[in-house]
């Protein structure tokens, strides 16, 4: 058996592109190198010189996830128009890709807290809350949110955008549709964030 199309470097992104798609039909459970070798039609060998074992494949899987996490993040963030907007538009982005990509996510928060989880998981699995302290600093310096450490108020944010993804995962918010849940939840999230002197009955978002 030979690899095929796969060349330069294309069987591994061959690999994670397979591997994402079996880890969303089968978890975790049911990746293995030698059986993603055999859906892609390569040896039994092939996977090996790209990752060492099904660890490194988790991993790796890990960083790609994240990658495009921050991706998707950075660029709601970096959006025109006033921050409490992009704020807003920023939590939007972190609810569609943890409903999109559930078990992806779940095994990037693992791969990430494991007493053994590489500095680059690590470094880009706090990216996301870096891009929202960032934003959130950027909005206080501004007058529109409240003072406190924008860390904290990052992590605060983060916790309400999913758990409202949770909660849709696991069908409990009964006839609501997301979108809407969405909004609500961050209507009254960034409501909480705005400074005292900009309290009134405008919506920020």
């Amino acid at each position: 058996m030979t690899e095929g199309p796969y060349h330069h470097g294309n069987l591994r992104a061959a690999l994670l592109e397979r591997a994402e798609a079996v880890l969303t039909e089968s978890g975790v459970d049911g990746l293995s190198l030698r059986a993603l070798a055999r859906d892609l039609g390569v040896s039994h060998a092939a996977p090996s010189r790209h990752f060492r074992d099904r660890q490194a494949l988790l991993d790796a899987l890990a960083v790609s996830g994240f990658t495009r996490l921050n991706a998707r993040l950075r660029t709601a963030a970096e959006a025109p128009g006033p921050v409490p907007a992009r704020l807003a538009g920023l939590g939007r982005a972190y609810v569609e890709f943890a409903v999109t990509h559930a078990p992806l996510l779940a095994l990037m928060f693992s791969a990430k807290h494991a007493d053994d989880s590489s500095a680059e998981l690590r470094e880009l699995g706090h990216h996301s809350l870096d891009t929202a302290a960032a934003l959130i600093a950027q909005a206080q310096e501004e007058g529109a949110v409240r003072e406190g450490d924008p860390a904290r108020l990052a992590q605060v944010a983060f916790s309400t955008v999913h758990g409202l993804a949770t909660l849709a995962l696991g069908s409990l918010l009964d006839d609501t549709p997301l979108a809407e849940a969405t909004d609500l939840a961050l209507d009254v999230l960034l409501t909480g964030l705005r400074h005292p002197d900009r309290q009134g009955p405008s919506r920020l978002i």
